[in-house]
């Protein structure tokens, strides 16, 4: 059992070997994700969404509503948003490790354009909810439920967009095609019985979410202990350590040449991610979580639109090449994010 009494040095520790886990267990999940979408035939966009990107997220929405249900909603919301935009600037990374082309320019597409749609539609519903009358239904607030539906519903948009093509990318010498492409997964992903591959990511994914009980654990006493507001804490450094995993199957994905895989996984995940906010409005029991959770969470969700904004420019435009080899998104993605947080550690503490 976990005891708020062990030193420092214990907390710590815990929170180190925690990340190091969700990253050693997430890289794993790319490999089945991208078998699943092959045998599964739905694709990597709408699979990376739903399962990569919800998968690598279990971590950090066990943190979340832990650090909900024991009162603490700026480290919960913070942790939440916070990983959305340490996700978005992933890319950059990832991009980064692409040589042929920007990243955004080789896997557009008009599922993971939408995913970045629905990703702002949710944020902006958070922000109408924090500044709304304060009023809930069971301690819960209107706006959780339709959280939900919403993510349902755009979800679905995402599936049938798959077959109705009602947009479709100028191809170039760089576009990414899925149907021509296939990631290679080793000769025993593609062997394996469905139900085998189904069973590992169910277990890789169920091991990250545990291992998010002892980041949010060993996170809130770390901030207890050092006098780090939760909003740095939750955003900057749960988020990122919980993110890891979106971190490393993004540039597995890449690695293994499924680049929609790669940019879905983040967009879909980001999308998933919100939904830590209405899980943890119906964890903490005082009152609307959106309410409590103060001024810097909410700074953060503005930052994030922000972000998501400049993705889906650099989605929409398609740079092939630009400043240092990245898109001229993924330059300014490092660049707000940068200043986002240097306001919030040193204006907002």
């Amino acid at each position: 059992m976990y005891n708020p009494a062990w030193p420092f040095a214990v907390h710590a520790t815990i929170f180190v070997v925690s990340g190091i886990v969700v990253a050693v267990t997430g890289v794993r999940l790319t490999g089945y994700t991208a078998g699943l979408a092959r045998r599964t035939g739905m694709g990597q966009a709408l699979t990376g969404a739903l399962f990569l990107g919800a998968g690598t997220s279990l971590s950090g929405i066990v943190t979340s509503v832990t650090a909900a249900a024991q009162g603490h909603p700026e480290l919960a919301a913070g942790n939440a948003v916070g990983g959305i935009a340490a996700q978005t600037v992933f890319l950059a990374v990832a991009d980064r490790r692409y040589h042929a082309a920007n990243l955004e320019h080789a896997a557009a597409s008009d599922e993971n354009m939408l995913q970045g749609a629905l990703l702002i539609a949710l944020l902006a519903a958070t922000l109408l909810a924090a500044f709304s009358p304060e009023f809930t239904v069971f301690g819960v607030h209107p706006v959780t439920p339709g959280l939900f539906l919403a993510y349902i519903f755009g979800q679905r948009m995402v599936n049938t967009a798959k077959g109705q093509e009602m947009w479709q990318p100028r191809v170039t010498e760089h576009t990414y095609l899925e149907a021509e492409a296939e990631p290679s997964t080793g000769s025993q992903g593609a062997v394996e019985p469905i139900v085998r591959l189904w069973a590992k990511f169910a277990a890789t994914a169920g091991l990250i979410g545990v291992t998010g009980y002892a980041l949010a654990n060993s996170g809130v006493r770390i901030g207890q202990l050092t006098g780090v507001s939760e909003t740095t804490l939750g955003g900057l450094f749960t988020a990122v350590v919980t993110s890891v995993p979106e971190l490393v199957t993004t540039i597995a994905a890449v690695k293994i040449g499924a680049l929609t895989l790669a940019v879905s996984g983040i967009m879909g995940g980001n999308a998933f991610d919100v939904i830590f906010l209405g899980v943890s409005d119906v964890a903490y029991r005082g009152g609307s979580v959106y309410h409590a959770m103060g001024d810097r969470p909410v700074f953060l969700i503005m930052l994030t639109i922000l972000l998501t904004s400049i993705l889906l420019l650099g989605l929409i435009r398609r740079e092939k090449h630009g400043i240092g080899n990245i898109g001229f998104e993924s330059f300014f993605l490092l660049l707000v994010y940068i200043g986002g947080f240097l306001i919030i550690v040193t204006t907002m503490s």
